[in-house]
Protein backbone atom coordinates (compact mmCIF):
# COMPACT_ATOMS: atom_id res chain seq x y z
CA UNK A 1 0.00 0.00 0.00
CA UNK A 2 1.21 3.31 -0.78
CA UNK A 3 2.09 6.00 1.90
CA UNK A 4 2.21 9.87 1.62
CA UNK A 5 3.39 12.72 3.51
CA UNK A 6 0.84 15.37 5.12
CA UNK A 7 2.80 18.62 4.68
CA UNK A 8 1.29 21.44 6.61
CA UNK A 9 3.02 25.15 6.10
CA UNK A 10 3.23 26.40 9.75
CA UNK A 11 5.58 29.16 9.41
CA UNK A 12 6.36 31.54 6.22
CA UNK A 13 9.41 32.04 4.63
CA UNK A 14 9.26 35.74 4.78
CA UNK A 15 12.83 36.92 5.73
CA UNK A 16 14.37 33.22 4.53
CA UNK A 17 16.49 32.48 1.30
CA UNK A 18 14.87 32.31 -1.80
CA UNK A 19 15.96 28.98 -2.11
CA UNK A 20 14.05 28.03 0.55
CA UNK A 21 11.22 29.67 -0.90
CA UNK A 22 11.63 28.02 -4.13
CA UNK A 23 11.32 24.74 -2.32
CA UNK A 24 8.31 25.46 -0.35
CA UNK A 25 6.62 26.43 -3.47
CA UNK A 26 8.04 23.23 -5.24
CA UNK A 27 6.29 21.31 -2.44
CA UNK A 28 2.89 23.01 -3.64
CA UNK A 29 2.89 25.65 -0.16
CA UNK A 30 2.14 28.95 -1.04
CA UNK A 31 0.31 29.78 2.19
CA UNK A 32 0.37 29.01 6.00
CA UNK A 33 -1.38 26.68 7.36
CA UNK A 34 -2.04 25.54 3.75
CA UNK A 35 -1.73 21.21 3.36
CA UNK A 36 -0.75 19.01 0.51
CA UNK A 37 0.10 15.38 0.49
CA UNK A 38 2.77 13.61 -1.77
CA UNK A 39 3.66 10.28 -2.09
CA UNK A 40 6.54 8.62 0.56
CA UNK A 41 9.22 9.41 -1.96
CA UNK A 42 13.64 10.45 -1.59
CA UNK A 43 12.98 12.94 -3.55
CA UNK A 44 9.88 14.99 -1.67
CA UNK A 45 11.74 13.67 2.02
CA UNK A 46 14.51 15.56 0.40
CA UNK A 47 12.22 18.75 -0.15
CA UNK A 48 10.91 18.28 3.27
CA UNK A 49 14.47 18.08 5.08
CA UNK A 50 15.30 21.42 3.79
CA UNK A 51 12.56 23.28 5.34
CA UNK A 52 11.99 21.26 8.34
CA UNK A 53 11.96 24.27 10.63
CA UNK A 54 8.50 25.54 8.41
CA UNK A 55 6.41 22.86 8.17
CA UNK A 56 4.55 20.04 9.85
CA UNK A 57 4.90 16.52 8.76
CA UNK A 58 3.28 13.50 8.89
CA UNK A 59 2.31 9.80 7.12
CA UNK A 60 -0.94 8.98 6.05
CA UNK A 61 -2.23 5.97 3.76
CA UNK A 62 -4.01 8.14 1.13
CA UNK A 63 -4.51 12.22 0.45
CA UNK A 64 -7.72 13.88 1.68
CA UNK A 65 -9.69 16.40 -0.07
CA UNK A 66 -9.49 19.91 0.37
CA UNK A 67 -13.12 19.60 2.06
CA UNK A 68 -12.00 16.90 4.10
CA UNK A 69 -8.83 18.58 5.71
CA UNK A 70 -10.99 21.58 6.18
CA UNK A 71 -13.48 19.21 8.05
CA UNK A 72 -10.61 17.84 9.70
CA UNK A 73 -9.74 21.60 10.88
CA UNK A 74 -13.30 22.90 11.63
CA UNK A 75 -13.96 23.06 15.49
CA UNK A 76 -16.46 21.77 16.91
CA UNK A 77 -19.38 24.76 17.69
CA UNK A 78 -19.90 22.99 21.33
CA UNK A 79 -23.69 22.71 20.74
CA UNK A 80 -26.40 20.47 18.53
CA UNK A 81 -29.63 21.85 17.26
CA UNK A 82 -31.90 19.15 17.95
CA UNK A 83 -34.87 20.76 16.20
CA UNK A 84 -34.69 23.57 13.73
CA UNK A 85 -37.71 26.94 14.02
CA UNK A 86 -39.17 25.03 11.07
CA UNK A 87 -40.07 21.90 12.98
CA UNK A 88 -40.77 23.43 16.04
CA UNK A 89 -43.65 26.01 14.20
CA UNK A 90 -45.18 22.79 12.40
CA UNK A 91 -45.46 21.07 15.96
CA UNK A 92 -46.82 24.14 17.42
CA UNK A 93 -49.55 24.97 14.77
CA UNK A 94 -50.41 21.08 14.94
CA UNK A 95 -51.09 21.50 18.75
CA UNK A 96 -52.84 24.16 18.22
CA UNK A 97 -55.37 22.61 15.75
CA UNK A 98 -55.83 19.46 18.24
CA UNK A 99 -56.37 21.70 20.73
CA UNK A 100 -59.50 23.24 18.85
CA UNK A 101 -60.86 20.26 17.52
CA UNK A 102 -61.08 18.78 21.24
CA UNK A 103 -62.64 21.98 22.31
CA UNK A 104 -64.78 22.16 19.69
CA UNK A 105 -63.98 25.01 17.16
CA UNK A 106 -63.79 24.69 13.88
CA UNK A 107 -61.14 26.26 11.57
CA UNK A 108 -61.86 27.33 8.62
CA UNK A 109 -58.49 26.62 6.35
Amino acid sequence: MRSYFRVTLIRSAIGLPRRTGAILQALGLTKRMATVFHPVTPDAAGMIMRVKELVSVAEVDRPLTKMEVHLERKPHPGYYVEKKGVDIMKAKREFDGAAKTASGEVSTQ
